[in-house]
């Protein structure tokens, strides 16, 4: 398939700018796979939507302050976006300046705190601090990594609301923002319900913003992203399917790294990076279901949905969504995809 068979206009109104005052304020999209039915509902409502003995896995990743502002020797303003620390005293990230710096020049981040450009590194750049601790370095300098298309720099308010409740293990620089409409009140009316959940790591990096360069689908490289599926939890996948429950992923992130675990078919504990480019025609075999945000159009997160819910039901339901002016990506509305309907 191509690029363009994922575009779709998007009236600028309709991006989220801020989080509602109440995380599950947010309206929910209900539709099956392979099916263009819709209801609205309140993501309040999940847990009447979900049933006794589902398990819904969760990303506990955390999201780090990513972003870095500071200014060549030169005086040239420069912006920095984290991808991924590599070891104590080199990162790879994102720029933005009016000239690439030249190879050992530094960047000012504070009167008395610098990194050093190293080069580039592939699609990203390589930056070294001389005394390490780059996770201590990055929470003191470091802003919260909005994404590009929230036109306003972080606040105060973003340093809680673009992080879920149980995010625990540092290491993304976005956050699994279907995760963000959860709140406490709705993980006690699941636990009530007899939902269960587990959880996995996925350390979101900047290259889920990058755009495709190519229109071709078979010839994009997917980013890399490290994840982590423990032992725990592939034993409650495993009990929940034994048991005639259903898998829920919440949002693409733990459904990425659920499926990489079982691309043989077998679901197994792993870590590591994961490169898997979802596409229609893909054959899923863990997840049953999904909990999702609205995507970017021509993105690989919109392409693994329409490869999880059927091409043209997406398209439906993205064309419901605009009409009915749901609010779009990061801090906007959630979906939930339910397995196949039964007649």
């Amino acid at each position: 398939m191509q690029k363009s068979d994922f575009s779709f206009n998007l009236p600028e109104e309709l991006i989220a700018q801020i989080p509602l005052p109440v995380r599950s304020a947010s309206r929910l999209l209900a539709c099956h796979r392979n099916s263009p039915v819709t209801e609205d509902r309140q993501f309040s409502e999940i847990s009447s939507i979900l049933k006794a003995g589902d398990l819904l896995v969760f990303n506990n990743t955390r999201v780090i302050p990513a972003r870095l502002y500071g200014k060549k020797d030169t005086g040239g303003q420069v912006e920095i976006l984290l991808e991924r620390i590599l070891d104590d005293t080199r990162f790879v990230a994102m720029l933005r300046c009016s000239k690439t710096p030249q190879v050992g020049q530094k960047i000012f981040i504070a009167d008395d705190q610098a990194v050093r450009y190293e080069g580039r590194n592939g699609d990203f750049f390589l930056f070294s601090r001389e005394d390490g601790k780059l996770h201590q370095f990055f929470t003191e300098y470091g802003r919260m990594p909005l994404p590009p298309y929230i036109q306003r720099k972080a606040d105060e308010q973003d340093k809680e609301r673009y992080q879920t409740i149980f995010a625990r293990k540092p290491g993304a620089v976005a956050a699994p923002t279907a995760s963000l409409h959860f709140d406490e009140a709705i993980l006690q009316s699941l636990q009530q319900k007899g939902v269960n959940t587990a959880e996995i790591t996925l350390h979101v990096g900047a290259g889920t913003f990058q755009p495709l360069r190519v229109n071709d689908l078979k010839q994009h490289v997917m980013h890399a992203e490290t994840f982590d599926l423990s032992v725990e939890t592939v034993k409650k996948v495993q009990e929940t399917k034994a048991a005639g429950g259903r898998v829920f992923s919440a949002g693409t992130t733990t459904l990425r790294a659920l499926e990489t675990a079982s691309a043989d078919g077998i679901l197994k504990p792993m870590s590591g990076d994961t490169r898997l480019f979802i596409t229609p025609g893909y054959k899923f075999n863990t997840v049953d279901g999904l909990i999702t945000n609205f995507h970017l159009s021509e993105s690989t997160l919109l392409m693994l949905v329409s490869a999880f819910a059927g091409v043209d039901e997406i398209r439906h339901i993205y064309r419901y969504a605009i009409s009915k002016k749901y609010r779009f990506f990061s801090y906007g509305d959630a979906m939930i995809i339910l397995p196949e309907a039964t007649v």
